[in-house]
């Protein structure tokens, strides 16, 4: 028994995640869970040579030539063995773009393409190769298109940005290629090896679930504290509270498929004048389409509508470009707010709650609870939640998915032909019929919604209405560009003619001692704060060992407790928008010493009013 086991292992069987099990179980006619792309590459690129790029480097990526089997009785999740009759033909399609070859025959094309499930009994991925780019703006005539389909299961969207690494090149030379690689397939693995293989890796790992628990209950703890830290802080948006819409119903299987291409300088620009993340200016140009799309169909709800934003979890170093690593949080995208600035504004405080309780709870820890559904429940659960159409007897989890890719910052080339654009496609899901994904490449960014006939079958207006949003955000913040200035150089001569904050704080923390002898009731501690300006560093002590306490400028020798962190963040703090418990959770605040005393000095400050 001991040889077979060994046997099996050595073959090199490998069962997917749970995280990969859950795009495989939705699968359904009407919602096949693919990721797609369609690249856009200048010139005449010959089908042959893409060909042969494909199978001189598709060793690289070893789960293109394997396909999934299932175990006897779902007694585990499906396993990844090698095809053994894994044909390159069956999975490159050459064909030409209808007349008059243009954006518009481009994204009928992709949208047909992308209606039509992956066949299951082979590795689960196709590329169409399509010619007669003869009348695409800004492309040179006679360019190439490569439309791309991967199962979810293979891969996500940080994954296949990686992936485009392997398929280009960073050198516009053209290469000569590598001979193939043999490809010698393992055999294929028989029902009761594959129900030893499962029983074996639970054996091994038979506490995976109380582990999985057990790490994700600390983190909710975690979080409860922060939330309790808070008080009356307004908590991040939870799933089932968005508001219902037409884009939230049952979906068809005509999948609709468009694109918007912007200046990544551009956006980048807006994002740096409002201080902001790209991912936000991103969030607010999909929410001012959204709001307008749904405004002229006199559908906008009156709460606003919610996202949600899929999070990485995959390490930087991770070389496996495939599978999937991801988390998510949700957003308010701030739709029933009418005027685009204050959207914006909104939402950058949206994004940044929930990032905080997101960290808190910890992106893996609730991916990796996808590991302890057992697969065969898991699997007829999203049968029947398709088949009985449930989705219609709740509110939506969320209203739409908003995924933001960043992807190469330099040109890409295959054989010497450089890579125009890169757009994204995603799946859509029951309840869930429009989702939004973003790419970042070289000096551009695209916006590509996909839905369907029935959710949004005039997604070329809403399309358009991205483009529109995002012009008219970048006027709005370029006109106030110059008073946004002004009002940082009179902040600037402000800060430079007074004393400095962190020194205005102090020594407002020892007049309020000073005026309320009682305050401090018990011994607390001695704390060192070192507050950073980015010019210099202040040091001060705050000494509550003794009633009614002292505050001194300068450094203690044996702090109990030593507080780090930027002037900015102190103005937060002393004026109530910031505690101490979320300034640590989201990494602003660095605390060496005893935290529960830390903790004290949390409790004693928020007993005293607020400086601004």
């Amino acid at each position: 028994m001991k040889k077979l086991i060994d046997q099996i292992d050595s073959n090199k069987i490998e069962s997917i995640t749970g995280l990969d099990a859950t795009f495989l179980y939705a699968d359904t006619n009407t919602s096949p869970m693919h990721v797609g792309g369609v690249a856009v590459i200048e010139g005449s690129l010959k089908f042959e040579t893409f060909k042969q790029t494909i199978a001189s480097r598709i060793h690289q990526i070893p789960k293109l030539r394997k396909k999934l089997v299932e175990v006897p009785f779902s007694i585990d999740h499906p396993y990844w063995v090698d095809d053994p009759n894994f044909d390159l033909d069956l999975h490159l399609t050459h064909i030409a773009l209808p007349k008059p070859g243009d954006w518009k025959q481009l994204r009928k094309l992709a949208s047909r393409i992308f209606s039509k499930p992956l066949n299951k009994d082979k590795p689960l991925w196709s590329f169409y190769f399509v010619e007669g780019l003869d009348n695409l703006s800004q492309v040179e005539k006679g360019s190439v298109a490569i439309i791309s389909k991967i199962h979810h299961v293979v891969i996500d969207g940080v994954a296949g940005a990686g992936i485009l690494g392997i398929i280009f090149d960073f050198d516009p030379n053209i290469k000569k290629l590598p001979e193939p690689r043999p490809f010698r397939p393992v055999p294929l693995p028989n029902e009761f090896e594959m129900a030893l293989k499962s029983s074996v890796s639970f054996l091994q790992d038979p506490l995976k679930f109380p582990r999985i628990m057990s790490s994700l209950l600390s983190s909710t703890l975690k979080a409860g504290f922060l939330s309790r830290a808070q008080h009356n802080a307004e908590l991040p948006v939870g799933p089932f509270t968005a508001p219902k819409t037409p884009i939230n119903g049952i979906i068809s299987a005509k999948r609709k498929w468009n694109t918007s291409i912007l200046s990544l300088a551009r956006v980048k620009a807006l994002k740096n004048i409002m201080g902001c993340t790209l991912n936000d200016i991103i969030l607010a140009i999909c929410a001012s389409a959204l709001r307008k799309y749904l405004s002229e169909k006199k559908k906008l709800p009156k709460k606003p509508l919610v996202a949600m934003v899929p999070i990485s979890t995959r390490d930087r170093g991770d070389s496996d470009m495939s599978g999937n690593k991801l988390s998510a949080m949700l957003v308010q995208l701030a739709t029933n707010i009418e005027d685009p600035l204050e959207r914006l504004e909104k939402i950058c405080q949206n994004t940044q709650r929930g990032k905080t309780y997101q960290g808190a709870l910890g992106a893996k820890n609730l991916s990796n609870l996808a590991e302890a559904v057992p697969f065969g429940i898991a699997n007829q659960a999203a049968r029947l939640y398709s088949r009985f159409n449930l989705s219609k007897l709740h509110k939506p989890v969320f209203n739409v998915v908003i995924t933001n890719v960043p992807g190469p910052t330099i040109p890409l080339y295959l054989q010497g032909h450089k890579l125009h654009s890169i757009m994204g496609m995603a799946p859509i899901i029951d309840g869930m019929g429009l989702i939004i994904t973003v790419l970042s490449y070289h000096e551009t960014i695209t916006i590509s919604p996909t839905s369907d006939a029935v959710s949004m079958p005039d997604l070329n207006v809403f399309s358009d209405m991205i483009l529109e949003s995002a012009n008219e955000l970048e006027e709005i913040i370029l006109k106030q560009e110059k008073q946004i200035k002004k009002k940082q150089a009179a902040i600037e001569a402000s800060k430079r003619s007074e004393k400095p904050f962190t020194q205005k704080y102090f020594e407002f923390v020892r007049k309020y001692l000073k005026a309320h002898p009682d305050f401090i009731k018990k011994p607390v501690g001695l704390y060192q704060f070192n507050i950073e300006n980015g010019e210099s560093t202040y040091h001060w002590q705050l000494n509550l060992r003794a009633a009614p306490g002292s505050v001194r400028k300068g450094k203690s020798r044996n702090p109990d407790v030593v507080l780090s962190l930027e002037e900015k963040h102190l103005k937060k703090f002393a004026s109530g928008n910031l505690n101490v418990a979320t300034a640590f959770i989201q990494g602003r605040l660095k605390i060496e010493g005893e935290s529960d005393i830390a903790m004290k000095l949390a409790s004693i400050l928020k007993q005293m009013p607020p400086f601004n």
